[in-house]
């Protein structure tokens, strides 16, 4: 489901990040949606951080959500935005980040993170889509660099890479 839902060329890749989240113990949470006992929707929290000047901050990147092709534009992704934030807040983390598209994800309650004192952990990440979350834990002084867990450099899902990069401007 996560190949179908991001495609033939970015859909394997992504599906090895769900295992290696999984194998590395980063993930902390993995939600589902199910429609007739078939997963046709899917969101992983793990476990990454801010590198805060008082402390290092642990913190959760929602990556990836993924939605099957044929159950797109149902609100599938909304509902599990809406539980992935909820989670997040059950497990106490005091911010939510992600990478994704500003005019989807700031209708839903997201944020751009550089505004709120974040920085990307890659120059490869466009400020638009470098999204952050404030939840109930958060404290003014959490903020700082965010330092993404090692499978995402290892299978090399932090932001863009040309020709996408170049015609962002980046």
């Amino acid at each position: 489901m996560v190949e179908a839902a991001f495609g033939p060329e970015e859909g394997p890749v992504v599906a090895r990040l769900v295992t290696a989240l999984d194998e590395s113990g980063s993930t902390r949470a993995s939600l589902v949606v199910e429609v007739d006992a078939q997963v046709v929707g899917h969101v992983q929290l793990s476990r990454s951080w801010v590198d805060a000047r008082e402390a290092l901050v642990d913190v959760l990147v929602l990556s990836p959500l993924s939605v099957d092709p044929a159950h797109q534009g149902r609100g599938i992704g909304a509902a599990l935005l809406d539980a992935a934030r909820a989670e997040a807040e059950r497990l106490g983390a005091p911010a939510l980040f992600l990478e994704g598209d500003p005019g989807y994800y700031g209708g839903r309650g997201w944020s751009a993170g550089g505004p709120l004192g974040f920085t990307p952990p890659s120059a490869r990440i466009p400020a638009p889509a470098f999204q952050v979350v404030l939840l109930s834990s958060y404290e003014p002084w959490m903020t700082g660099a965010l330092v993404y867990c090692e499978p995402f450099w290892s299978l090399d899902c932090v932001g863009l890479r040309d020709p996408l990069l170049a015609q962002l401007g980046g």
